[in-house]
């Protein structure tokens, strides 16, 4: 059997590390916010006959000043841009460079998303990830309240916020240093990832709960043999469902084209965090908890 909580203070170390990381990485460069909350430009337009690749259509508007821009196939011919704010010139330019005689465009809308609406979708994007940090702490306490002793349900809540925590700030760490060096932009599919990742990592942390509460009423023991047991137990159920999710996440990130690019990034690197955090955070945070318990008493 596998000593997990043997070596924990090595996992809790590089955990914080990351997590530093991500905050000094955040705080220095911040997060840069796509169009969706900053506001710009939206143009939509459909071919006559065959759509252009996206790489074809990044490449003929490379030379304007559009800012770091936004290709969204929609449809079956059609073409979604947003960028940031331009003036009419550009917008004409646009046009000119997208279509040609060959294979000419239709303008279905050109219109602007002004800074009010954008504040508008940041402040919902916050509410909506605080009210399910505190639904996911709320069901835990509640799914929980049997815990047989020495373990409550409300520390097994705090246990699964400060996860969740380090498998949102690692990817937004990520996301900061790309935005710096490469103007990755974290835009609405990024958030909903974001989101994705806090069901993804509270379900691996419920199935490791789950069967150490099993354990405690069923299997002798100090309560940290009991969660390196439970751990071995659900080790491989945990690999597999994370492989399989991990592979398909990485097919669309290969060949998902730009539109999905950093929307699978943000999946990838929740899905790797979760998996570490079930396994060497959130049960070996409850096994320290209750020896600081000790100490105390």
């Amino acid at each position: 059997m596998i000593r997990y909580t043997r070596y924990s203070k090595i996992y809790f170390v590089f955990s914080l590390i990351l997590m530093i990381s991500s905050i000094l990485s955040i705080i220095v460069f911040g997060l840069k916010p796509g169009i969706d909350f900053t506001g710009g430009s939206i143009l939509e337009v459909e071919y006559l006959k065959e759509r252009s690749s996206i790489e074809t259509i990044s490449e003929k508007l490379s030379g304007l000043d559009l800012g770091s821009f936004y290709i969204q196939p929609t449809g079956e011919k059609g073409i979604i841009i947003k960028m940031k704010s331009i003036s009419e010139d550009v917008h004409s330019q646009i046009i000119s460079r997208l279509g040609n005689d060959d294979n000419k465009i239709e303008e279905k809308r050109f219109e602007s998303i002004g800074p009010i609406i954008g504040k508008e979708l940041k402040e919902k994007t916050n509410i909506v990830i605080l009210l399910s940090l505190i639904i996911m702490m709320a069901y835990i306490v509640i799914a929980f309240k049997n815990m047989r002793h020495p373990l409550k349900s409300w520390q097994c809540g705090i246990s699964t916020i400060i996860t969740l925590l380090h498998d949102i700030l690692i990817p937004l760490g990520v996301f900061a240093v790309l935005g710096r060096f490469y103007g990755v932009e974290v835009s609405i599919p990024v958030v909903t990832a974001l989101i994705i990742i806090v069901g993804y990592a509270i379900n691996n942390t419920i199935v490791v709960f789950d069967r150490i509460r099993e354990n405690l009423f069923k299997t002798s023991g100090t309560f940290e043999e009991i969660v390196d047991k439970s751990l071995n137990q659900t080790l491989l159920r945990q690999l597999s469902t994370s492989f399989t999710t991990l592979l398909t996440v990485l097919s669309i990130f290969l060949f998902g084209g730009e539109t999905l690019k950093y929307f699978s990034l943000t999946l990838i690197l929740g899905i790797i965090s979760g998996v570490y955090s079930s396994f060497f955070i959130s049960a070996p945070l409850l096994v320290l908890w209750l020896k600081w318990k000790k100490r105390l008493v």
